[in-house]
């Protein structure tokens, strides 16, 4: 079960420091890992499209900001919004919107309604730690020790702060990145319209032809 402690634990581990028995322990260690803490996951969470922190949402225009020219509307991002992975016109996520401005904490678009894929900070989504893959679970542990690391180990170089099997914080992210990439089932790409009217014809020609004149 991955919780605060034992990924403050496997920091520290990472440092060569004694584990903690609460994230509340009366040290030094414990008050450093603890304070870098929420930056570690936010920072992380930024890093990537996580699949294990992505939530949806069906976004209406603003009732409070309104344009007064450019665009018709405004949306407001989510409050536990950390960034995009898909903005659409649609339901199904098929037609990704291009014609829209991002600015502060809006979207601007002359739609009535816009389509979000996002990775979330929400409790239930991004900050739900029984959600997190071990391969990030270990990327958030060695960027909380690279965070940790000059006011702990101050003569602990960087480079030296390796998971087992000497992975250092890049090789973790990339392998969580990789991982999550290829989590769920596989994904397609659209036909072309070239390849679409190439099957129609295909299939209309068999039909023609059929012996059982279907």
């Amino acid at each position: 079960m991955t919780t605060q402690l034992t990924i403050s634990n496997g920091a520290l581990g990472f440092l060569g420091e004694r584990s903690l028995v609460t994230t509340a322990d009366a040290t030094e260690p414990a008050r450093v890992i603890a304070s870098f803490y929420s930056k570690a996951v936010e920072y992380c969470l930024e890093q990537g499209h996580w699949k294990f922190a992505e939530r949806r949402a069906l976004l209406s225009p603003s009732g409070t900001e309104i344009p007064t020219f450019g665009r018709a509307n405004a949306f407001a991002k989510p409050t536990d919004y950390v960034r995009v992975n898909a903005l659409c016109s649609d339901e199904y996520f098929t037609n990704s919107v291009t014609d829209v401005e991002d600015a502060g904490g809006f979207w601007y678009s002359d739609l009535d309604e816009l389509y979000l894929k996002y990775v979330s900070n929400h409790t239930s989504y991004g900050l739900n730690l029984d959600l997190w893959p071990e391969s990030f679970v270990m990327y958030v542990e060695l960027y909380l020790a690279v965070l940790a690391a000059p006011r702990i180990a101050p003569n602990k170089k960087i480079e030296n702060i390796q998971a087992p099997g000497g992975i250092g914080l890049e090789q973790a992210k990339r392998n969580a990145l990789a991982k999550d990439a290829v989590s769920g089932p596989t994904q397609f790409l659209p036909s072309g319209r070239w390849v679409r009217a190439r099957s129609k014809n295909r299939n209309n020609r068999t039909s023609s032809t059929s012996l059982y004149g279907s």
